[in-house]
């Protein structure tokens, strides 16, 4: 797979195993940080993307889609403040065991504690509420960590549909 920079590749390797993995729509609230995963999901053929203008609407429109149609809805949203808005969806699909992707952007691992606007700390983000959650490895067109991301991705959707279902965390460094 090539790609024009490390974050295009990396936001296509998501999409591609997303997809792969039985995801079929993903729910997205975009912002900068989170543009390689919002261009690789709308590019991806098997993928529908449902546009939503505010986090916390596209969380429990996923929601309420994952629960109609018993497959996980994937979300995705940029970093900072953005994140804590997908809780009380996220909340809601662990106790009514819903399948829930949710795919947060964040700043590089340089960038935490520095000050910076809108830094929040993810990497635990939704405690217990998820059954799964990992902060993924920074871009880098290595074969072994693309294989690596790949494997992660779908252990994450296997989580998310497995018993009991429920919500899943992906943080993704950009």
């Amino acid at each position: 797979m090539s790609a024009p920079n490390r974050n295009t590749l990396w936001g296509r390797a998501i999409a591609e195993e997303l997809a792969a993995a039985g995801v079929e729509a993903v729910c997205v609230a975009p912002g900068s940080r989170s543009t390689p995963l919002t261009v690789a999901v709308a590019e991806h053929p098997q993928l529908e993307v449902l546009s939503h203008l505010d986090e916390r609407s596209a969380a429990f429109f996923a929601l309420g889609r994952g629960r109609r149609a018993g497959v996980p809805t994937a979300l995705v949203c940029t970093s900072g403040t953005a994140t804590a808005n997908f809780y009380p969806a996220i909340l809601e699909a662990s106790e009514s065991r819903v399948p829930l992707v949710a795919l947060t952007a964040d700043r590089p691992p340089e960038l935490h504690d520095s000050g910076a606007n809108q830094t929040t700390d993810q990497r635990d983000l939704y405690g217990d509420a998820v059954r799964y959650h990992r902060t993924l490895p920074e871009p880098e067109p290595d074969a072994r960590k693309l294989r690596s991301l790949r494997t992660t991705v779908d252990r994450a959707v296997a989580e998310a549909t497995g018993t009991p279902a429920g919500p899943v965390h992906l943080n993704v460094p950009f």
